[in-house]
């Protein structure tokens, strides 16, 4: 099979959010590149649930195709949204995008930014983008106009939409959408207390969002881990 590690890295991770309750049904849609030019890519299907994700399910697309060519199996918003990255956006190679609660609940509010009030919100201080200008479910122009907004950041607030990361590599962009999703969980559940946040200075919060971008391996022990626990418990992920 081709690119078949990559494609068990992403049927790994789409096995795992599905875990960790941070998908929808079978909406939401994860994508790497594995041309050079990033125009073709692999992504999930319509209609196959995220808990039964197999390596071979996931399809090869390519961003230069016409909407009208790409087929039953394929999401029309998902195409629409992660073909217009891939042709557009070069440091995207891989693109993860959910509706997961806490982030797609920061969503909605009026104001979607993230103040930094703890080391897991400090990660993405003054490194989101943040997308205000919802216009309907991601197709035509709106998925563009998505790709423009994103601009040189690596994680995307969609306004009254959900969460989009893009990395280098799928175990860089999957930690990501996962400790936003974190730090999302623990900025809503303090506004819920009616208290006053502490927020971190500048300084600070600098300083934390730069140890999470030099730590070291992080990322890919986290994603060797959860292969790990797959291999033993949902061996079928690889196939």
């Amino acid at each position: 099979m081709e690119h078949l590690e990559t494609r068990r890295d992403l049927a790994a991770v789409l096995r795992w959010t599905a875990r960790l309750d941070m998908h929808e049904s079978i909406a939401n849609h994860y994508s790497v590149a594995v041309s050079d030019d990033g125009t073709q890519f692999l992504m999930n299907p319509y209609g196959v649930h995220w808990s039964k994700m197999r390596a071979s399910d996931l399809l090869l697309l390519d961003a230069r195709a016409e909407m009208d060519d790409i087929g039953k199996k394929v999401d029309a918003t998902a195409w629409a949204i992660h073909g217009a990255m891939h042709r557009s956006v070069p440091h995207a190679r891989v693109i993860l995008h959910v509706h997961s609660k806490y982030a797609t609940a920061l969503s909605c509010l009026k104001d979607p930014g993230m103040p930094p009030i703890d080391q897991n919100t400090m990660r993405f201080y003054n490194r989101v983008a943040i997308d205000t200008g919802f216009d309907g479910m991601g197709l035509g122009d709106e998925a563009i106009r998505l790709a423009g907004v994103l601009g040189d950041k690596s994680t995307l607030m969609m306004g009254q939409h959900g969460i989009l990361t893009v990395g280098a590599s799928i175990a860089q962009a999957f930690d990501s959408i996962y400790y936003y999703e974190q730090a999302a969980r623990i900025y809503m559940t303090a506004l819920a207390s009616g208290q006053e946040l502490n927020i971190a200075s500048h300084e600070v919060a600098e300083k934390t969002a730069r140890q999470w971008e030099d730590y070291p391996n992080f990322a890919d022990k986290h994603l060797s881990a959860i292969r790990a626990v797959l291999d033993d418990e949902e061996p079928q992920y690889r196939d």
